[in-house]
């Protein structure tokens, strides 16, 4: 099996620890946004500024939402990924990290 990228290759070594996944995830996202002259999908999102942000992440839930109702399992699913990684873009953009929200789910976690 050839990986296609370092986050995938994190991935395999740690194992499917959801935790791990999520933090690797911020920590890929941030080092693209940090990375002067990465030509990632990232970067230009970033580039492009909140409003370019917030319309992808606006388009990402709209598609899950659509999916969703479809009754589609594995587009919903497929969706849901796209909305968690925009989302993370998002809150990189602000400077919210992985434990900002981590915080917040610890004070909710009797909802």
């Amino acid at each position: 099996m050839r990986l296609k990228n370092i986050y995938q290759k994190k991935i395999l070594i740690l194992g499917y620890n959801m935790e791990d996944e999520f933090k690797l995830l911020f920590k890929t996202v941030s080092n693209r946004i940090k990375q002067d002259k990465s030509k990632s999908y990232t970067k230009k999102l970033i580039k492009e500024g909140p409003k370019k942000i917030s319309q992808k992440l606006g388009e990402e839930c709209t598609e899950l939402i659509v999916d969703y109702l479809k009754g589609s399992k594995k587009r919903t699913v497929e969706e849901a990924v796209d909305v968690i990684y925009h989302l993370v873009v998002l809150l990189n953009s602000k400077k919210i990290s992985i434990n900002d929200i981590y915080k917040e789910i610890r004070k909710r976690k009797n909802v």
